[in-house]
């Protein structure tokens, strides 16, 4: 999956969260101002790295997100995970822990969530990514 610049970024969390907009839309709702010519910019770039489609209405371009947030998220956290933790999930999760500070109920809350899932078989083992 191609990687998301910070501005394509945005306009893809509008597109997941709104549904399909045409550009004037997507403009109005973004979270600072942005001139038509750049939002076209990251629209045609979407386009090309595959994660949206478009369809003609009229005059007008409808856009709608082709890839799921899911697995946009999915991806960034693994190339997270591979340029700063090595590859290895649990230093990630030490990482978090140790800079956010996390109280002693957090950890609890944590500590019970893991629990929960004990009874999972997983394909993670051992904290490395594959």
């Amino acid at each position: 999956m191609a990687r998301l610049t910070q501005g394509e970024l945005k306009v893809m969390r509008l597109l997941w969260e709104h549904g399909e907009m045409k550009p004037a839309e997507l403009q109005t709702r973004f979270p600072e101002p942005i001139k038509n010519p750049a939002l076209r910019s990251h629209l045609s770039t979407l386009l090309e790295k595959g994660h949206v489609t478009r369809r003609l209405v009229g005059k007008a371009f409808y856009y709608k997100p082709s890839t799921r947030r899911k697995s946009a998220f999915r991806t960034m956290l693994g190339e997270l995970v591979d340029a700063y933790c090595g590859g290895s999930v649990e230093n990630l999760v030490l990482n978090i822990i140790r800079s956010e500070k996390l109280s002693e109920d957090d950890l609890i809350a944590l500590r019970k969530l893991a629990d929960e899932q004990d009874d999972r078989p997983t394909s993670n083992e051992g904290g490395k990514r594959r």
